[in-house]
């Protein structure tokens, strides 16, 4: 008897259409958007959704898991509130893989049963309602990792973060889009298509966890999971106006997932959380190192989660050190739109009238000169995994694929020397890169200098920058298949820094004018001036990045909780 192949298309037909019946089953039903729809769809779910739906989903995350606990929400109602607007969200920003009704259903009311019988909680998270990006494993479901032919690959067991946060009180109810082989920072696959952005669906929502993105920007979620190598958190944070944490490498557990490339580790990929709050991206760090995950994965760091006064940087004027803010507004190879400049320059203003901050200059070190070498480290194999799990159903190659793997002049399949050789490099990198930061605002030596730093000027460390204020990428969310230059995310992934996406509340309108007569510095720069047009990011949300030291996420946090407090963010457009 002889076998048929289904084609690549007859796959992703078939993984359609089980969405749409993942959809179909919610209740009350999912309305139809209308037909004829404007760029941004963010206010659609107000015009279709019920009022107590619209305020479930709306209510920050710390807000939520408050009434929850105290018997005020059930789990039943926020569960049964973000499927009926995840299912919509779905269905104007095409961001979800499926929805799980039953099974969250089912845990929703295992959850409001203990509550109603023992007056308690079960976690910190009890009863809260999370998104989940596709290729973190859930037991007994697909893991294909945007690949059409990794379709049909069962997940045997749940990632080792899902069972922490399902300990923790939490529920899984929908999972994630992706792009084809995780290296985008869009999302586009040949499974489920393009996942737009919800300002302006004529740009992209960022990638690789651009489906979170979506999601949230919709209000579909108020906490997901995202995953990130190269900027694939910060970039759909940015792009969608929510918040988003890319912590330091083994911080948190990444056991269980679906990717190519499962055991390189000269660059290494961290999962992090997306939120609608910031207290949400804290709320979810904090529950899952307080439960010790190193304990069950031995790769990660033995570092518990530290609170203040023990990780204070809210030095007032009273004596003690300002928080000092190091800006970085131009990495000096791609030059940012108007409409990054202008974020930067509005919270720079606001936050130079307080006492208790110190802005300070932070000029670029050598960042082409990391694009390089963690160009050259991210597919040391050639590129061997991705190209056979693309080729072997047929499948095109997206565009997007193409500029990374066969458009990369940095892409080989390196020798074991060649290896360690780059090592060397992005090591040599780092230890440059660190005694820059040390050098800036105080009389330490920087990289370049021939002068070695003595031990005595360690000293100086309250002179230094605590965190670094910087854009996410060189604009707002790009056109589809236009996000071209990492630079701006992948230096802090080769760094291994630490780093926190907010949005400012403004967004990109007629009044970021395009520089006229500007001379681009190479032909990346060019490419990025020549795609701005204003009319083009109507509405896209303009976000900026802070960046920490390695291991000080919780500093990280509570510096920009000071900056929202002092600078009055967000902003109004």
């Amino acid at each position: 008897m002889t076998v048929t192949k289904k084609s690549w298309q007859d796959i992703s037909a078939g993984m359609i259409k089980h969405r749409e019946e993942t959809i179909a089953a919610i209740n009350p039903a999912v309305p139809e958007p209308p037909k004829d729809l404007p760029l941004n769809v963010t206010g659609i779910p107000a015009q279709l959704l019920p009022k107590d739906v619209i305020s479930i989903t709306e209510t920050p995350t710390e807000t939520l898991i408050q009434k929850l606990a105290s018997g005020q929400l059930t789990s039943t109602a926020v569960t049964t509130a973000f499927l009926q607007r995840a299912g919509l969200a779905s269905k104007l920003t095409n961001c979800v893989t499926e929805l799980l009704p039953d099974r969250a259903l089912d845990r929703a009311k295992i959850l409001d049963d203990h509550f109603a019988k023992h007056g308690k909680t079960i976690g910190p998270l009890h009863g809260l309602p999370i998104s989940v990006k596709e290729h973190l494993s859930m037991k007994g479901l697909d893991i294909n990792a945007g690949f059409v032919s990794w379709v049909g690959k069962i997940a045997p067991d749940d990632a080792l973060i899902l069972k922490l946060l399902r300990k923790a009180g939490a529920v899984f109810y929908v999972r994630t889009t992706e792009p084809q082989a995780l290296m985008h920072l869009e999302t586009d696959n040949n499974i489920y298509g393009v996942t737009v952005n919800p300002y302006n669906t004529a740009l992209t929502s960022g990638g690789s966890s651009g489906g979170e993105g979506a999601l949230i920007g919709m209000h579909g979620s108020c906490l997901g999971i995202g995953t990130d190598i190269g900027g694939s958190i910060r970039s759909p944070a940015a792009n969608n106006g929510v918040f988003g944490l890319r912590p330091t490498s083994f911080r948190l557990p990444v056991g269980g997932w679906a990717a190519t490339m499962i055991g390189s580790e000269h660059i290494i990929p961290v999962i992090g959380p997306l939120s609608t709050s910031l207290e949400g991206v804290k709320v979810f760090m904090k529950t899952l190192i307080d439960q010790q995950p190193w304990v069950y994965e031995p790769s990660l760091v033995n570092m518990p989660w530290k609170e203040a006064p023990s990780a204070t940087l809210l030095r007032k004027s009273d004596g003690k050190r300002k928080l000092r803010i190091g800006i970085l507004a131009d990495d000096g190879v791609v030059k940012p739109h108007p409409p990054i400049l202008r974020g930067i320059n509005t919270l720079v203003t606001k936050l130079r009238e307080s006492p208790d901050i110190e802005l300070v200059e932070f000029p670029p070190y050598k960042h082409e000169e990391a694009w390089q070498i963690i160009s050259s480290l991210y597919l040391a194999d050639g590129a061997a995994e991705e190209r056979e799990a693309i080729d072997a159903s047929g499948e095109p190659w997206q565009p997007l694929t193409d500029f990374i793997i066969k458009d990369n002049p940095n892409v080989k399949d390196l020798s074991i020397s060649e290896l360690w050789k780059l090592t060397q490099d992005r090591d040599g990198y780092k230890a440059a890169y660190n005694q820059h930061w040390n050098s800036i605002n105080t009389t330490q030596p920087g990289p370049d200098k021939t002068s070695e730093v003595e031990v005595s000027a360690i000293p100086e460390m309250d002179k230094m920058v605590d965190v670094i204020l910087t854009p996410t990428g060189p604009g707002c969310a790009p056109p589809h298949n236009c996000s071209r230059y990492w630079g701006y995310t992948s230096q802090w992934n080769l760094l291994d820094y630490p780093c926190l996406i907010f949005p400012t509340g403004l967004q990109a309108g007629s009044e970021d004018k395009a520089e006229e007569g500007y001379k681009p510095r190479n032909d990346q720069d060019r490419y990025n001036y020549e795609l701005y047009k204003p009319e083009t990011y109507v509405d896209a949300p303009i976000s900026l990045q802070l960046v920490g030291r390695r291991y000080e996420e919780e500093r990280l946090i509570e510096a920009l909780e000071m900056m929202t407090d002092i600078a009055g963010m967000p902003f109004t457009t």
